[in-house]
Order: C-alpha cells, then sequence, then structure tokens
C-alpha cells in the first residue's frame, strides 16, 4: 500500500486537491494506494472557491507518507516555519500542483533544481527563488525525488505520470479513460496559451479581417493599411494593445490554426502549413517547436490519439 498525504494549505485551491484525489483517492485504487489530506492542524482548511475541506490530519502525517502533494495556495506566502521543517524532513516523493511549488521552493527543496508553476507565477518564482531554474513553459518537471507541474489541468498530466511511474502504462491509461482525459502529455509539451485578439476598436476589426485571411500572404504592411494607420504608429498601437509586434500576433493566429486543423482535421502536415499561411511543413515544425515546444505529430497525437500522414 502507497501511502500518499496531500498537504493543504490555506487557502487551498480546490481542483489542485481534487485531482489527485480522483486519481490516488478514488475507490477504485483502495488496493494500491491509502490517500489523505492533512494541515498544520486537523481540522477545516479555507479554499480560494468559498467552501472549506476537512484535513484529517495533521504534519505528523508527512513523516509517513512514501509520496506529498503540495496543492496550490493564494496568496504565496512562505508557509508557517513548521510546514517546512516537515516539508524538509520528510524522505517521501515530493509532488507540487501549480502554486504548489512555492511552498516546496520556501522549504529549500527546490533548490539546485528544475522547477516549473503556472505561466502567471514562473516569473515571480525565479525573482523570489533565484537557485531554482524555473521552467515556465512546461506542464510538469520530474526531477526524481521531486515533481513539480503548471496550473490547473496539467495537476492530470503530473498525477497520470506519477501513476504510471507506479504501475505501468496499461493501468494508468484505464484510469485516464475513467476521467475522460488524453493518457499522456509529454511534460515538456508547453502550456499552451491562446493570444487573444483586442476588443472593440480599429484593431479588432483588423485582427478579425486577417484571422480570416489566413491562408493568404498577409504582411504588416497589409495590416496596418487595413487599420489606417502608418506602419509605426499602428505598431506602437498594437504592441499597447496586445503586448507583442504585429508580426508575432499574426504568426501566433497562423499556429492557432495549425494546432485547430491538427486537432480537428485529418489534413496532412503540408496542407495545414498552407492553410494557416505558414506556407511549407517545415516552417510549420520550425514555429511549433519554438511556440509549443512540441512536433506536429506529438500535438495531433497528445489531442487526438493518431498519426500525421
Amino acid at each position: 500500500m502507497h501511502r500518499i498525504v496531500a498537504l493543504a494549505l490555506p487557502d487551498l485551491v480546490a481542483f489542485d486537491l481534487s485531482v489527485p484525489a480522483q486519481i490516488f483517492g478514488h475507490r477504485a485504487e483502495r488496493d494500491r494506494y491509502e490517500f489523505t489530506v492533512c494541515a498544520q492542524r486537523p481540522g477545516p482548511v479555507p479554499t480560494t472557491t468559498g467552501f472549506a475541506i476537512e484535513a484529517t490530519a495533521g504534519l505528523k502525517a508527512l513523516a509517513g507518507a512514501d509520496t506529498v502533494v503540495v496543492p496550490g495556495f493564494y496568496p504565496l506566502d512562505a508557509p508557517p516555519e513548521p510546514v517546512l521543517r516537515a516539508l524538509r524532513s520528510t524522505t517521501a516523493r515530493l509532488v507540487s500542483v501549480c502554486t504548489g511549488a512555492f511552498a516546496l521552493a520556501a522549504a529549500g527543496v527546490l533548490d539546485g533544481r528544475a522547477a516549473t508553476t503556472h505561466w502567471q507565477h514562473t516569473d515571480e518564482l525565479a525573482t523570489r527563488f533565484p537557485k531554482i531554474d524555473v521552467r515556465p513553459d512546461v506542464l510538469y518537471v520530474d526531477e526524481g525525488p521531486v515533481l513539480t507541474s503548471a496550473g490547473i489541468a496539467a495537476a492530470i498530466d503530473l498525477c497520470l505520470y506519477v501513476y504510471r511511474a507506479d504501475h505501468g502504462a496499461e493501468r494508468a491509461a484505464r484510469v485516464a479513460r475513467r476521467m475522460v482525459v488524453a493518457p499522456h502529455r509529454s511534460g515538456g509539451q508547453a502550456q499552451f496559451v491562446d493570444r487573444p485578439l483586442p476588443e472593440g476598436n480599429r484593431l479588432s476589426d483588423t485582427c478579425a479581417w486577417a484571422v480570416r485571411r489566413l491562408a493568404e500572404p498577409i504582411t504588416v504592411d497589409d495590416l496596418s493599411r487595413h487599420a489606417g494607420y502608418a506602419p509605426r504608429t499602428f505598431a506602437r498601437h498594437f504592441r499597447a494593445e496586445t503586448g507583442m509586434t504585429p508580426l508575432r500576433w499574426l504568426t501566433a493566429q497562423r499556429l492557432l490554426e495549425a494546432r485547430r486543423l491538427l486537432e480537428a482535421t485529418e489534413h496532412g502536415i503540408d496542407e495545414i502549413a498552407r492553410r494557416c499561411g505558414l506556407g511549407t511543413a517545415a516552417n510549420l515544425r520550425l514555429h511549433l517547436a519554438r511556440e509549443a515546444a512540441t512536433t506536429p505529430s506529438a500535438y495531433r497525437t497528445a489531442f487526438r490519439g493518431s498519426t500525421i500522414r
């Protein structure tokens, strides 16, 4: 029996706890895992979603754990010293979900290791804890006895990865089917973050115009002409609205369309590259590797379970 203890810190992100509970604490897993929730003191722990969860054990539970899971919490202040001592002293496998990495970082157990957290907080993690090799663009990182994941759904990927390490791919696939999720996304896959369209002004009209014409050889000059700006004025306004240059935004929209086509169609890679305006399969591979740290084949396999022609 493998003993898993989830450490509930106030204010706990309930979803981050529910994922390991669903994978390791489900009734179907009770012959393999013993799942316990602990806190600094037993009792109710507030969550970010307005309700409390009940921790049935105190910090002593960490000493007897085989795996300790630290879900996300807010605000990201260091936990009390008794919690940090318990994290430092345990010999268990340590797994953090989302901002749970900040607790492990405060305890010093991530020093000298690679780690990740939700993309909105990777800069803060790197700034506050410079001894950590923060990986901002990945789903999860396996550093042997310490594993960290990005935000929200990446918790599913990491917990299934841990389950697979414990019991093999076939059993992990059965758990994934029960949860109706993809059985495997590699940890090196990027945290996919869509680039938004500006709204409610001349730029939004131009962006919508461009999105309808991605297969055409649109240039930044074409965008500025459509918006009625001189190119330099257009670029300045566009960056203020979107946080990126027009060319980078246009490339990101082409990649979003490429990903949609990989997920939703059976088109080959050459046809997808043509339809999204990236021109060639080699160009699509290059940009997808830079933006999403994956290949067209790996992306399609992860999101559809099929291979690309």
